[in-house]
């Protein structure tokens, strides 16, 4: 007997595989995206400048593609009915490729302690004519690709596995999936620090979480039907793609206010993503963080950022959105403004700014998110909630690459002594995003619950 809609909407099981899922995939952003790879990344790059530039091209270089293709994959993820098998084929690629830092030099946190990182020649061989860095960058890069690849198709899901009346709740407990899963990394990853066994340890066992956790995942979720509507018959889904993309840029300057907010959003979610790209090389260049100082810091900043997005999401209801949101974006100019000129206060000054951006890291995207859907009508919310994870994923190109420019600008030579500094100045440079973001967000209107409503019969069709 097949399957009901509703017996497809209601499936525990299902749902459950959904949550897994955002628990597997943590363990990549915790240990790899955020918190060890990266300084392991800069001490094989010897010249720390250039190895800690390089890690934000290397952001970028992944938004870059990850852009360019989302119009492509999110036809696949709305229309294809294939979901399933993308997803499987993303996450073996991400999976596959951080297994494979295992060929990287096992270096121990006795051995880098010891080791001077500018001085003389770098100690680590060429592979196959390339500096090794140069293959951790390559292999990082293909890594994340498949990481990010598979988020579509994974975020697709969430509408199909719940309902109006419990999506919130559904979203909120891969929310918690996924926070638990940073945490169990994040002990892992002590252990393997304090033990002083091999980084490429943490690494592979980065790995093997993601691929035992994403197993039954992925075998529990279910493709459904493709999505097509009239005059969609028969194109390719590169074509559907790109024209829906096209449709909502000419249909989204008719919403009163919601251009400039996209320009801010812009701007202020590239301040965040650079922001998390960096805040363990900052830490460890800045304020001497040891590498378990700073994965503690990383479980008490996200420790902050769950209360932080409720409490947030409070205010809105009382305030708006959008004075919520200026608030939490004040947060962020706050947490970087410290940084910058209290250093001399030492390490206690960087675990206050990751209690304080703790708390706007889990408000600023919910409320951008929520003022957003305030915005448009809910006919169009497939298709503009689609559009405003593609601006997303095209801010995360911009602020890796300004921040690893200023890098190289401010110490082209690579001088040990001056590390720090360009650290400082290009998080000044970054906190001058969240600035431009409030003022354009002064700008624009509280959106009026219900008022989208009148821009719905006036937008084009696919066609």
């Amino acid at each position: 007997m097949s399957e009901s809609v509703e017996d497809i909407l209601t499936d525990r099981k299902e749902r459950f595989g959904w949550y897994g899922f955002d628990l597997a995939n943590t363990s990549f952003t915790v240990l790899i995206v955020t918190a060890l790879f990266p300084l392991y990344f800069r001490v094989l790059a010897w010249n720390t400048t250039l190895g800690d530039a390089m890690w934000g091209y290397a952001g970028s270089i992944t938004m870059l593609i990850i852009a360019i293709s989302s119009p492509v994959l999110g036809a696949i993820a709305d229309f294809g009915g294939t979901k399933r098998k993308f997803l499987t084929f993303y996450t073996s690629i991400c999976i596959a490729f951080t297994a494979f830092m295992f060929i990287l030099p096992g270096l121990r946190q006795s051995e880098i302690d010891l080791l001077n990182p500018g001085v003389g020649p770098s100690p680590f061989p060429e592979i196959l004519g390339l500096d090794v860095w140069v293959w951790a960058w390559i292999i990082f890069i293909i890594a994340n690709i498949g990481f990010q690849g598979a988020l579509p198709f994974y975020n697709a899901w969430l509408p199909e596995i719940s309902t109006e009346d419990n999506i919130g709740r559904v979203g909120g407990y891969g929310f918690a999936a996924g926070y638990i899963g940073a945490m169990a990394t994040i002990v892992i990853a002590l252990v393997v620090i304090m033990a002083d066994l091999p980084y490429t340890y943490a690494f592979t066992i980065s790995a093997i979480f993601f691929l035992v956790f994403a197993i039954p995942s992925i075998l529990a979720l279910k493709n459904r039907p493709p999505k097509v509507f009239p005059g969609e018959e028969g194109q390719s889904l590169t074509k559907l793609g790109f024209r829906r993309v096209k449709n909502t840029l000419k249909n989204i300057r008719k919403y009163n206010g919601l251009p400039l907010f996209l320009v801010a959003y812009f701007l202020f979610s590239d301040a965040i993503t650079t922001v998390i790209y960096y805040a363990a090389i900052f830490g460890q260049e800045v304020y001497l963080f040891s590498t378990t100082m700073i994965l503690v810091f990383f479980a008490v900043t996200q420790l902050t950022a769950i209360p932080g997005a409720f409490i947030f999401g409070v205010v809105a209801d009382r305030i708006g959105t959008r004075k919520t949101l200026i608030i939490t974006l004040f947060i962020w100019i706050v947490a970087l403004a410290v940084a910058y000129l209290f250093v001399s206060f030492g390490a206690i000054v960087w675990w206050i700014v990751g209690l304080i951006a703790g708390v706007g890291m889990g408000s600023s995207q919910s409320t951008a998110r929520s003022m957003y859907g305030q915005f448009i009508p809910e006919e169009k919310r497939s298709e503009m909630y689609g559009f405003f994870a593609l601006t997303g994923k095209f801010a995360a190109i911009l602020g890796p690459f300004v921040y690893a420019s200023v890098l190289l600008l401010a110490n082209p030579a690579g001088l040990s002594g001056l590390v720090a500094q360009a650290h400082l100045t290009a998080m000044l440079v970054i906190l001058l995003f969240f600035v431009v973001s409030i003022l354009l967000l002064l700008k624009v209107r509280q959106p009026v619950k219900g008022e989208a409503k009148v821009y719905l019969e006036d937008d084009q069709p696919f066609v």
